[in-house]
């Protein structure tokens, strides 16, 4: 039985309940890259990626590397470099089936982000992907986006949240252990799980 009453199924009730939209909310969609969203993605280390398959079930993974990472090829088309992973590939499977795609920009310190939503595709161009370069090394494939909607949403999040306030931060020894945590779930050993990783952090980031 599902824990959860009292539940809002129509805008109508939520409206009724927290109200419309101010001017300015709406107003600050633009459906292309101009000069500011372009800065914001140069200097962005790190971006979040949602998509959802044809069914509507959803993932969000994160992509980063150091600053403009993410290429802007003109004011409606960006590409995301595709590093080394664990190969499940639940973003590029759900792109190849709903091309659908949002994603948030952040910058360290800085508590707005960067909403773009748009359409993806898997680029395999070698010679654009050769621009991406890292360590000697080209990413085999990227995702390109056709940008349809950008914009900046608001810190309120990050600061109820203190994320960049170092005095808010867990001490490391309080912090859960990722290991551990794959160990449980895939009923591995732990010093199995963590030698794995750490080979992958040392020698596949690339």
């Amino acid at each position: 039985m599902s824990p959860f009453k009292d539940m809002i199924t129509k805008e109508s009730e939520l409206r009724a309940l927290l109200g419309h939209p101010s001017p300015i909310a709406i107003d600050k969609s633009i459906e292309e890259l101009d000069e500011h969203c372009v800065d914001y993605i140069k200097r962005s280390p790190m971006c979040f990626i949602s998509t959802s398959n044809h069914s509507g079930t959803c993932d969000v993974s994160p992509r980063g590397d150091a600053p403009g990472f993410v290429h802007v090829l003109d004011s409606k088309h960006l590409i995301i470099p595709e590093r080394p992973g664990n190969r499940r590939f639940d973003s590029i499977l759900n792109m190849l089936d709903n091309p659908h795609i949002g994603i948030l920009f952040m910058i360290p310190r800085l508590d707005e982000t960067l909403r773009i939503n748009g359409k993806a595709c898997i680029v395999s161009d070698s010679d654009l992907l050769a621009q991406m370069e890292v360590r000697g090394k080209s990413p085999l494939i990227g995702i390109g986006v056709e940008v349809e909607e950008c914009f900046i949403h608001c810190g309120k999040a990050f600061k109820r949240s203190n994320l960049w306030n170092v005095e808010h931060w867990h001490d490391p020894s309080e912090l859960p252990n990722a290991s551990k945590m794959i160990a449980a779930h895939a009923k591995e050993q732990p010093d199995k799980v963590h030698a794995s990783l750490m080979e992958t952090y040392e020698k596949r980031l690339y």
